[in-house]
């Protein structure tokens, strides 16, 4: 059964949700240790772009791989 492609967004939305709170956090732990000075507003936004990217990629692989077919061969019986 393959995936639809509303399937593969929710699928890509959810998985970037969680990871958007992921990067929040560590943009706000991290950057500081590299010399930035980061506000929550600073650490949102930065998130929110890489977050696009982030959807964006798993979209397309997601839709790539499922063209690909892998483990999803029907066979006439």
């Amino acid at each position: 059964m393959t995936q639809t492609r509303i399937g593969s967004l929710a699928e890509a939305a959810a998985n970037i949700a969680v990871g958007f709170g992921i990067n929040f956090t560590a943009n706000l732990i991290v950057l500081p240790w590299f010399g930035f000075d980061v506000a929550a507003g600073d650490a949102f936004g930065i998130g929110l772009v890489f977050t696009a990217i982030s959807l964006a990629r798993s979209y397309v692989l997601r839709r790539w791989f499922n063209g690909l077919r892998f483990g999803n061969r029907t066979e006439a019986a």
